[in-house]
């Protein structure tokens, strides 16, 4: 892990020097706390609109078995891609 110095008004430091004494062990964990739940807002903000982009694209898709099958099969296809990129 690596560090990073961030500084904060005194209102802000005290804020966050409280949250050790209700749930976090210290202000690190508390921060990497908040940069995660910004992360996961930030997934969810970019998946609704991909979900809206979808809608509004060309008409409607079967939900049929052949559509959940190709829908499988290249996910599949991505994740393979994906672990490979890893290794």
């Amino acid at each position: 892990m690596t560090s990073m110095n961030v500084s904060l008004p005194e209102d802000l430091k005290e804020y966050v020097e409280s949250q050790t004494k209700t749930g976090y062990s210290t202000p690190s964990e508390y921060v990497r706390e908040l940069i995660r739940a910004d992360q996961k807002l930030r997934a969810q903000e970019k998946l609704n609109a991909l979900l809206l982009e979808g809608l509004n694209s060309s008409g409607p898709s079967p939900l049929n078995a052949g559509f959940w099958e190709e829908l499988k099969r290249e996910a599949l296809v991505k994740l393979e891609g994906r672990k490979k990129a890893k290794a």
